[in-house]
């Protein structure tokens, strides 16, 4: 086997939720690359459907959507079951999806709170659980949180306190998670990019300016990745190529946390 192949996924079966776009768009399309069927996670479902059939066009993998909203127990075990009566296992989870909200810590209100935790802990908890069935009932698999810079620093100037506290709830799930799964040939490991250029920070862009100026002066390289730099990570950590990597945080962010 050569290296190259190591990084094959050929009969792999991947789950990505908010796959549809940005950074999870990105890592769909790399996997179906990479040779693995794909299934696609989000709550839009038109979007979900046009992502699967886009990819499927591009790659010649096989690929579902399933419209989910991961902050219901349930619509995440339909995901999971779905994608098994489809595939016949899950052998790698993408937790992607996730939110932001940029209220100051002294104004923000229990729903915006509350809104970040059920996206970025509750789902992926809930994801994680019963893809974790699958796998341990089969044949191990290969679980990659997407985090953050933020849960290792403070952002600047955004006020970000519900994202940061979420983000640094997904290094300690994936501590414990990467222990008590071992066992089962599950591995747990957590993609922590900086600052990648999405739809979002476009939007940002145009309202603030001086803010994305901002992060720029703290980046050593000098422009943001875009959802494809971040792709090849995930699927090395699907992949056979990193079989000996777990419980470990990977900072992708273009050396802006050097300094």
């Amino acid at each position: 086997m050569t290296v190259i192949d190591r990084f094959r996924l050929d009969g792999k079966t991947a789950i990505i939720t908010g796959g549809n776009r940005g950074i999870g768009r990105g890592i769909s399309e790399a996997f179906a690359e990479a040779g693995a069927n794909v299934v696609i996670a989000n709550r839009d479902a038109a979007g979900g459907v046009a992502a699967a059939e886009e990819i499927a066009e591009q790659t010649g993998a096989a690929t579902l959507a399933v419209q989910t909203d991961i902050t219901e127990e349930s619509e995440a075990k339909e995901l999971v079951d779905a994608t098994v009566e489809r595939f016949g296992t899950v052998d790698v989870l993408v937790n992607n999806a996730g939110i932001t909200n940029n209220t100051p810590a002294e104004q923000m209100m229990e729903e915006d709170w509350r809104s970040v935790m059920e996206i970025n802990l509750d789902g992926m908890f809930y994801c994680s659980k019963y893809a974790g069935q699958v796998m341990i009932d089969g044949d191990g698999g290969s679980i990659i949180n997407i985090s953050s810079i933020s849960a290792f620093i403070a952002n600047y100037p955004q006020p970000q306190v519900s994202y940061n506290a979420s983000k640094a709830g997904v290094e300690g799930f994936k501590n414990q998670l990467s222990s008590e799964w071992a066992d089962f040939g599950i591995r747990v490991n957590n993609i922590n990019p900086g600052y990648v250029w999405t739809d979002i920070l476009e939007g940002v862009t145009e309202d603030d300016p001086e803010m994305v100026d901002e992060w720029y002066r703290g980046m050593l390289l000098d422009e943001m990745a875009r959802p494809e730099d971040i792709a090849p990570l995930a699927v090395y950590l699907a992949s056979e190529a990193s079989w000996y990597m777990t419980g470990s945080s990977i900072i992708i962010d273009g050396g802006y946390t050097v300094r």
